[in-house]
C-alpha cells in the first residue's frame, strides 16, 4: 500500500477503488478491503486488529437511505411500545379505582364533599360480619353495626317494605345524602342489589336518647347536657324544615331516633324514610309500638300532613328530656290525682300553678337552671297544642330556648285533655 498521511488519504483511496469495500487507518497505516467482508473475529492468525482500529464500511447512497429509514422504523416502534405499555397501565389504574369504589369509596365525589358511596351487599356482609351485631330494629328494618377497611365505624339499615326500582332509590339515596347539617346523622353511602335495600350511616359511640334517659344503663345525663341536646334536636329539624331545597318531614321523632356522638351532640337519625318507603312509611308508622304517643292529631284525622307534625313530635320528646320518663299512653290516664294523669297533660296543668321544678328528673338532684326549666316546658306545651297553626316552627322553638325570644303560657292542650277523660276546664 503507497504510503497514506492520514485518515482521509486513505478514505480517498478507497473512493477511487471500485472494488474497495471497507478501509481502516491506524498506527499500521491505511488498510484497504475488496469484495466480501468476513467477521475477522473467526480467525487467530493475527488478522485482528488488537489496536482497536475503526473499520469504515463503503455503502450505496440507497443502502444509507435504507439504514436510515430502518433506525426510524426501530424508533417509532420504541415509542409505540412505550406509549401502549403506559395506556395499559392508565387502563389497568382505571379498572382498579372502579373496583375500588364498590368497596367503599365514593362515587359522586362532588366539590362540596357530598360523596355517597355505593356498596356491594358483600362488602356489607363482611364490614358487618355477616349482620352478627344488631345495634337496633323497628317496623322499618333492622340496624347493624360494622366496620370499614380503613377502620371507619358505620351503622347498616337493613330496610324492610322499600319497593322502589333501583333508579328511584338511587335517586333518593342521593337527596339524603346532600343533607348535610352537625344535627343529623351523616348518610355515607347505601346497597342496591336485587331485592336488597340498605342504608349505611356513621356510627354514634353513644347510642340513642332512650338509653340514657330512660333504661338507666346509660350515662345519666346532667341539666345543661340535656338542655343542649334539646337545643340541637330543634336545629336540626328546622335545618329540614326550613333550610332544605325541599321541606323535609321527617315524620318519626322520638328518642330512639335522637343519636349521641362521643361528645354528647345530638343527631338527628331516619330523616328522609318517609319518601324511601313510599306509601308502606304511613302504615308501619301508625302501627309501630313506641311511636303513636308520639304522632300528631293530623296522623289520626287523615289531614293533610305537614312539617307541624314533628313540632307536635318534638314537643312530647323535648317533655321526655326534661322529665326522664315516658309520656304515658292516654290509655293509662284517670283523673284521680296529678300521679296518673296523662304526664303531657300535668305538665301544662302545673305550669299554670308554677311548680316546674317538681317536673324535673329526679336523678338530677334539683341541680338545674330553673329559667330553662320554665321555658323549655313552655314550648313543649306550645308544641302539642292540638291544631298546627297553633304550634310554634321549629326555628322559632331554637330562638326561645336560646333565650332570644319569651314565650307566654301555653293552654292546656284540649284534645289530651278529651282523651284522658279529665273534667279539668280551661
Amino acid at each position: 500500500m503507497e504510503t497514506i498521511e492520514s485518515a482521509q488519504e486513505c478514505m480517498q483511496v478507497c473512493l477511487r477503488n471500485c472494488s474497495c469495500t471497507a478501509y481502516s487507518y491506524g498506527k499500521s497505516g491505511c488498510s484497504i478491503w475488496h469484495g466480501q467482508l468476513i467477521n475477522v473475529k473467526q480467525y487467530n492468525n493475527g488478522t485482528v486488529n488488537s489496536d482497536g482500529e475503526i473499520l469504515f464500511l463503503r455503502l450505496a447512497a440507497g443502502e444509507v437511505q435504507s439504514w436510515g429509514n430502518n433506525t426510524k422504523g426501530r424508533r417509532r416502534m420504541i415509542i409505540g411500545l412505550i406509549v401502549g405499555a403506559f395506556g395499559l397501565l392508565v387502563m389497568l389504574l382505571i379498572i382498579w379505582m372502579g373496583k375500588t369504589k364498590w368497596c367503599g369509596h365514593p362515587l359522586n365525589n362532588t366539590e362540596d364533599g357530598y360523596g355517597v358511596i355505593a356498596f356491594k351487599y358483600v362488602d356489607l356482609q363482611h364490614a358487618t360480619k355477616n349482620f352478627s351485631e344488631k345495634l337496633g330494629g323497628g317496623g322499618f328494618g333492622s340496624v347493624f353495626k360494622g366496620v370499614l377497611r380503613d377502620s371507619t365505624a358505620i351503622a347498616v339499615k337493613m330496610l324492610d317494605g322499600a319497593r322502589q326500582g333501583e333508579k328511584q332509590f338511587r335517586a333518593e339515596v342521593s337527596t339524603i345524602g346532600m343533607i348535610q347539617h352537625v344535627n343529623l346523622v351523616k348518610l355515607i353511602g347505601f346497597c342496591c342489589e336485587g331485592n336488597q335495600r340498605m342504608l349505611v350511616y356513621e356510627h354514634m359511640a353513644n347510642r340513642s336518647l332512650d338509653a340514657h334517659i330512660f333504661q338507666g344503663n346509660g350515662t345519666m345525663l346532667d341539666w345543661s347536657t340535656r338542655y343542649r341536646i334539646a337545643i340541637g334536636v330543634a336545629k336540626g329539624l328546622s335545618y329540614l324544615h326550613e333550610s332544605c331545597h325541599d321541606c323535609i318531614i321527617h315524620c318519626d321523632m322520638k328518642p330512639e331516633n335522637i343519636l349521641l356522638d362521643v361528645s354528647r351532640v345530638p343527631k338527628i337519625a331516619d330523616f328522609g324514610m318517609a319518601k324511601l318507603m313510599g306509601r308502606n312509611f304511613s302504615r308501619v308508622l301508625t302501627t309501630m309500638r313506641g311511636t303513636v304517643g308520639y304522632l300528631a292529631p293530623e296522623w289520626i284525622s287523615g289531614v293533610a300532613i305537614m312539617e307541624k307534625v314533628d313540632v307536635y313530635s318534638y314537643g312530647m320528646v323535648l317533655l321526655e328530656i326534661m322529665s326522664g320518663r315516658r309520656n304515658s299512653s292516654p290509655q293509662e290516664c284517670t283523673s284521680n290525682s296529678d300521679h296518673d294523669v296523662y304526664f303531657p297533660v300535668q305538665v301544662a296543668r302545673t305550669l299554670l300553678e308554677g311548680d316546674v321544678g317538681s317536673l324535673v328528673d329526679q336523678q338530677l338532684y334539683g341541680d338545674i337552671n330553673m329559667e330553662e326549666v320554665e321555658r323549655a316546658f313552655k314550648v313543649a306545651c306550645w308544641c302539642i297544642q292540638d291544631h298546627d297553626f297553633e304550634r310554634p316552627t321549629m326555628g322559632d322553638v331554637v330562638q326561645v330556648l336560646e333565650g332570644l325570644v319569651e314565650v307566654g303560657m301555653p293552654p292546656v292542650p284540649r284534645l289530651l285533655q278529651a282523651i284522658c277523660g279529665s273534667s279539668y276546664s280551661t
